[in-house]
């Protein structure tokens, strides 16, 4: 595990481009906003689900610590990456 992280952050360090200084975003900037995405995303469908095949039955499913709590932090933190991931300059 120490070794594939090691990896990525060496893949990530060398993710250049010749045209990178006339850009305002850089390959590392669109490499952090689809990180950011991916958030988003995962926190999306953690929010999914809880509902019950019977209107006439109510499933208390929908209130579990992961619809709301986990995915809204989620979703958040995601919003919160994305910003940073366009404003760091590399």
């Amino acid at each position: 595990m120490k070794k594939m992280i090691e990896n990525l952050r060496q893949r990530f360090n060398s993710a250049t481009n010749e045209h990178d200084a006339e850009m305002p975003l850089t390959i590392k900037n669109y490499i952090l906003l689809i990180a950011g995405f991916v958030v988003i995303v995962l926190g999306m469908v953690l929010m999914t689900g809880g509902g019950s095949e019977n209107p006439n039955e109510f499933n208390y499913d929908m209130f579990s610590w992961r619809r709301i709590t986990l995915a809204p932090l989620l979703i958040v933190g995601g919003f919160v990456f994305e910003i940073y991931a366009l404003l760091k300059k590399f």
